[in-house]
């Protein structure tokens, strides 16, 4: 599938910042960490903001707290409906809870039990659903319709988008201007934000996408300038199995990101057991696709970023152990 972008850029910095300040007192000011290994094994200067330390786990709360908090009464009344493998839909469900919004969560029955579990935690109720014969954008508009619920998407929403943003806003601000911004890629709605607020606080910066191999959408839409799709990718970044970037977020990473990069399973996992080990942190696979692209040397022969200053961004923690320990 081939289509060109016909939307126009649907936010800029000052929606970041709107979002930032709304997110003052609910959502957490994640930690920005270093590692000499690091720095030694690349030859830069290395930051990494780790979103694993967010609430619920993930930058997902960031854009749905954004989003939910500017519902007006009546909407808010009626609830709230989202479609999500696992981040976007426990986002939803804490923010729910927090701003007294009943929410539903339409979510793949192969979803990480983890995140299943998370997500009912966090007060939603959740319905799951066959990916290999439905469809969820679908099922969930049906369902909205007969619930009179609003629908707030995993990435293609302005101020979901503006809400995941502020991680890139944090990072620089507590930095300083960086020469290269890595950031993983699944909708393309942590990208966009995030690429947006590097623009602006530290211009100059180059940003990058990074995403599985298995789902290379977003790359290939990037290098074609055309939007490009990825039915249900078999990759264990179970985050990043969305099957093509949004009519809001296609434009921005065209606009605002400067290169795309892809990483193999192998290699995905290869970077988190090492930052598990190395840094001591605990990161899901589709967190660590940012970082694998580093650690594995996927800059080399397209960028020349020894002695530079990088900020990659960690994007979730929710990791099922018991799955992935049958992964080494």
């Amino acid at each position: 599938m081939n289509t060109a972008p016909t939307h126009t850029l649907a936010l800029d910095f000052e929606d970041v910042a709107a979002a930032a300040r709304r997110l003052e007192g609910h959502a957490r000011r994640t930690p920005v960490m270093t590692s000499r290994m690091v720095d030694e094994r690349t030859g830069a200067t290395v930051f990494f903001k780790c979103e694993n330390f967010q609430r619920m786990g993930a930058f997902k709360f960031r854009g749905a707290f954004n989003a939910l908090a500017q519902l007006t009464a009546e909407q808010k009344r009626g609830g709230v409906l989202a479609y999500s493998s696992g981040n976007h839909a426990q986002a939803v469900a804490l923010a729910g809870t927090l701003l007294g919004v009943n929410t539903v969560i339409v979510m793949p029955r192969d979803a990480p039990q983890v995140k299943l579990d998370a997500t009912r935690g966090y007060g939603a109720e959740v319905i799951t659903y066959d990916p290999g014969t439905a469809g969820r954008e679908e099922l969930a508009a049906r369902i909205a319709a007969e619930r009179g619920m609003s629908v707030i998407p995993p990435y293609d929403h302005t101020h979901v988008v503006a809400g995941q943003g502020t991680a890139a806003k944090e990072l620089l601000e507590e930095t300083g201007p960086l020469d290269y911004l890595l950031v993983p890629c699944g909708g393309g709605g942590l990208l966009s934000g995030c690429a947006v607020a590097a623009s602006h606080w530290s211009p100059g910066c180059k940003v990058i996408g990074v995403e599985p191999e298995a789902g290379d959408d977003a790359t290939r839409s990037f290098r074609s300038k055309t939007l490009q799709t990825c039915h249900n990718p078999d990759t264990i970044a179970d985050g990043a199995r969305t099957p093509s970037l949004g009519k809001i977020t296609f434009p921005l990473v065209l606009q605002y990101v400067h290169d795309m990069l892809t990483v193999s399973d192998a290699e995905l996992l290869r970077s988190m057991f090492w930052i598990w080990e190395r840094m001591k942190i605990v990161i899901e696979p589709t967190g660590a696709l940012a970082a694998a692209a580093l650690l594995e040397g996927k800059l080399d022969g397209r960028h020349d970023y020894r002695g530079t200053r990088i900020g990659v961004v960690i994007s979730g923690g929710n990791a099922d152990i018991k799955a992935l320990c049958r992964q080494i």
